[in-house]
């Protein structure tokens, strides 16, 4: 069940103002910006606690080192240079902030203050003596010369941010042994938090566990943090198992994850695509029970639901929400979704304008508009103003929901409220016209975008190209794509969707001279030369695209897989198995043939052409070279030799294809009862049809009425009234099946039962072909119903349905019933088959003088 949102009560929620972001000397937080205070106040509070004689253990599959660096790592790259130049790039120094630096090493006390004013302001914000130390570690490369003003009196806080602000991680490795280095300054955990953060940034896994190591010996305990950062930056560089692994170190310390940890195992999950985990996860470090050991015990597996009441009652943080809420869209979890996002409310946590955008999107994605428009009347009422990714996933969901007025609505509202749209907002809706051929306003969208200088991509270039193809306005479409030709950085992908788009629809003159046109840029690949290929089949030029593929070696161009597979196709589906063949043995030739899929294509079309021999030779080579067949090329042998009622040949395949392993299908039991049927094998029919009604589906129609003919040819009535009831009642039931059962009845003299499904099929519509008619009429010659009989001559010659010999005998037998001679009737087909228009005319005349028949009546039991 979806929130409904109409319902919420927002005087719960505080007054709505910017996030507070951590003072840089509560360390270093692993969690995006946006956190609550709560959080790094908890944080502080475990690093006061942490007992400074603390030791922890060291894992045995950690490397050890008392010297921290890597092998190939350039531990030497920031000396001084003799020519003066900066050793971290050819540059030279800034002489004027050298000299300005060294103001500040005359002993007095103010000269850091005066070059406070004078360096740069981006550093501004720390204020105190952080702006002057960082710009003199930017300017010196000796960090002793660098650092002297402040030497003896760098903080804690100082020293956090000296390293954090820190951009090269060898820079603030070397900054951090100074640090050791001078013995003067206590190192943290805060301190060491940042320089795992950097190393894992910079991917330098060494590095990061010889520091891990270094914490141990000098018994620095890591805290929470220490963990999430670990887990995080493992995480980022794709080594997912290590992360887990230190999330397993984190807990048999006895450590839980903090919500910031946890919300970083969460996006691991979630980056992997493992919902369920991510889910899993969460529920089980709500109840404070997040250990990995599957091991768990029955009370542990009893997880509650986000929505429900944990035990733990835990407070999240809006990060923490956005981030299920998230993780439950990305999973195709709306219930969960709506859920997280109600208790988020319930909460008091104000959602912010990644909560509704995230909960816009699922909802959208998942098909509810209505929800939609209620989180926009929300956001509304909130004051949490939408931004550009709010009204670009808006603008998106309504396209695709093919409310085209009200995704450019939300364009012309997303420029009035001041937002610029970015290139997805356009890309977005100028696809969206493009594929209804709203050429006029995709073409205004155009001229936006060229006069804000917004480059069209390729694929929206392509897209356009068919909107002006399929609105019959081949000549622009044309013009709109030399226009991205001529600019001369068109790829092999873009002139192939170009090409096919011409091609698709016909145009080969002009799908030719964009492939001529890709010939004067740049050489043609592989992609553009199938999609030719593709287009002379298309136009049906089938000697084209041979002697294109012909021509690629030529051109330097090696055929690939796609290349073989499509003129094969190509040829085959044209009944043109002789050429399709001659390609599918350059493919085995060539080493493209992993599956029987194309001489499948040329076997079935040999078949189709009644080339049985032929298409055994392909099968043969096929399994020559050691292509195994599957059960479609057996089912379309089978099939074909059931056509011509070999009995011997089929069951040959049959019994190669269970030698093969390969399990019988409905399609191969169809085509034996179709077999058997023709030769009235009833006994194999039987036992095969049996094991149709064990598969999932049962037999179809065809099938039955197979069995219904076998049944009802040799009188077997109680079987084919239950084969009869069963299509009927399923509402299978055809023309056929009607038909044997009228033809069984009349044949047992049952007349009763025959005019009652006679009756049912003019019912039904089931009259709509010769056979059915001629039984139909035959059944009222038969049973004396003269009337009937004339009737539904008037009837088939309504119906455009021409009456044979068949007809005219069932109808030669009323006349002679009604007292016309055989003399007379013969003369009546004489003239028929003289003149069949007249002759017609003369039956009809003669069968109204002797039968009366209302044709405003027809009651079939008259």
């Amino acid at each position: 069940m979806l929130v409904k949102l109409q319902h919420i009560d927002t005087n719960c929620f505080h007054v709505l103002t910017p996030v507070k972001i951590a003072s840089a000397g509560t360390g270093v937080s692993v969690s995006p910006p946006g956190k609550a205070d709560r959080v790094n106040k908890d944080r502080e509070r475990q690093l006061s606690e942490i007992p400074s004689g603390r030791r922890f253990g060291k894992q045995p599959h950690l490397r050890t080192s008392h010297i921290l660096s890597e092998p190939g790592s350039n531990q030497q790259s920031f000396i001084d240079n003799p020519d003066g130049k900066n050793g971290r790039g050819s540059a030279g120094f800034d002489k004027k902030k050298v000299a300005m630096v060294k103001t500040a090493r005359k002993g007095d006390k103010f000269a850091s203050e005066k070059m406070h004013a004078k360096c740069s302001t981006k550093w501004a914000r720390y204020g105190g003596s952080i702006p002057a130390i960082l710009q003199a570690l930017e300017t010196f490369v000796n960090l002793d010369e660098a650092l002297r003003p402040w030497e003896e009196s760098l903080s804690n806080k100082e020293r956090t941010i000296i390293l954090k602000e820190q951009l090269n991680w060898e820079r603030a490795l070397e900054i951090f042994e100074w640090f050791k280095r001078k013995g003067c300054y206590e190192l943290n955990v805060i301190h060491y938090n940042i320089m795992l953060r950097i190393l894992g940034k910079a991917r330098r896994w060494s590095l990061v566990e010889n520091l891990w190591d270094e914490m141990g010996r000098r018994s620095i305990a890591p805290i929470n943090s220490t963990y999430g950062t670990l887990i995080d930056v493992y995480s980022k560089g794709g080594l997912k198992e290590e992360a887990l692994r230190w999330l397993e170190i984190m807990t048999k310390q006895g450590m839980e994850p903090d919500e910031v940890t946890m919300g970083i195992v969460i996006q691991m999950y979630k980056k992997a695509g493992e919902f369920e985990k991510a889910e899993e996860f969460f529920k089980r470090w709500e109840m404070g029970k997040s250990s990995l050991d599957e091991a768990t015990t029955t009370s542990q597996k009893k997880l509650t639901k986000v929505s429900g009441d944990s035990q733990g009652n835990v407070s999240l943080s809006s990060y923490t929400y956005n981030n299920l809420i998230d993780t439950f869209g990305k999973a195709g979890q709306l219930k969960e979704a709506s859920e997280t996002f109600a208790r988020m409310l319930k909460d008091g946590i104000v959602p912010n304008t990644v909560t509704f955008n995230t909960m816009i999107h699922v909802c959208g994605n998942h098909g509810c508009m209505q929800e939609v428009a209620l989180l926009v009347c929300k956001m509304e009422e909130l004051k949490c103003l939408p931004d550009t990714r709010t009204y670009n996933i808006l603008i998106s969901l309504h396209a695709r929901n093919d409310d085209i007025e009200m995704a450019a609505r939300y364009f012309r509202k997303m420029k009035e409220v001041a937002l610029e749209p970015d290139l997805v907002s356009y890309r977005t809706l100028l696809y969206a016209f493009s594929i209804r051929h709203m050429v006029g306003k995709a073409e205004e969208l155009i001229a936006e975008m060229d006069v804000r200088g917004l480059e069209i991509d390729e694929f929206t270039q392509s897209a356009l190209t068919r909107m002006y193809i399929e609105s019959g306005m081949v000549d622009k479409s044309w013009l709109w794509f030399k226009r991205f030709h001529l600019k001369g950085d068109m790829t092999s992908e873009c002139y192939s969707a170009n090409i096919d788009a011409f091609g698709e629809h016909g145009h080969v003159l002009e799908a030719e001279k964009v492939f001529m046109s890709c010939q004067e840029r740049r050489k043609p690949s592989v992609l553009e030369f199938n999609v030719m290929i593709k287009a002379y089949g298309i136009s049906n030029s089938y000697d084209k695209a041979c002697q294109l593929f012909d021509s690629m070696e030529k051109h330097g161009v090696v055929p690939d897989k796609c290349s073989y597979n499509s003129l094969i196709q190509m040829l085959a589906g044209a009944d043109m198995p002789h050429f399709a063949v001659r390609y599918a043995r350059k493919m085995q030739g060539a080493g493209f043939v992993s599956d029987c899929i194309p001489y499948c294509a040329v076997i079935s079309s040999f078949l189709k052409l009644g080339y049985l021999e032929l298409a055994e030779e392909v099968f043969t080579e096929m399994v020559a070279f050691k292509v195994p067949p599957d059960v479609v090329v057996y089912g379309v042998l089978i099939n074909a030799f059931a056509d011509i009622g070999s009995v011997t040949k089929a069951l040959s395949y049959v019994d190669s294809m269970r030698e093969a392993g390969i399990p019988m299908n409905a399609v191969i039991y169809n085509s034996l009862i179709k077999l058997y049927t023709k030769v009235g094998y009833l006994r194999e029919a039987e036992q095969t049809y049996q094991k149709l009604l064990s598969l999932e589906g049962g037999p179809d129609v065809y099938s039955s009425n197979c069995m219904l003919y076998l049944y009802s040819e040799r009188s077997m009535v109680k079987r084919a009234e239950d084969i009869f009831q069963n299509l009927s009642s399923k509402g299978h039931a055809n023309e056929f099946s009607y038909a044997m059962m009228l033809c069984m009845y009349k044949r047992l003299g049952r007349f009763e039962e025959a005019i009652q499904i006679a009756r049912k099929m003019r019912e039904l519509g089931l009259l709509t072909d010769l056979l059915s008619y001629n039984h139909v009429l035959g059944l009222y010659a038969s049973d004396g119903r003269f009337k009937e009989a004339v009737r539904t001559l008037k009837e088939m010659i309504k119906s455009s349905i021409q009456p044979d010999d068949a007809t005219f005998k069932s109808l030669g037998i009323v006349l002679m019933k009604c007292g016309i001679s055989q003399q007379a009737v013969s003369k009546l087909e004489v003239a028929r088959k003289e003149n069949n228009g007249s002759g017609l005319q003369a039956w009809v005349s003669t069968l109204t003088s002797v039968v009366y028949v209302d044709d405003n009546e027809f009651d079939d039991d008259s």
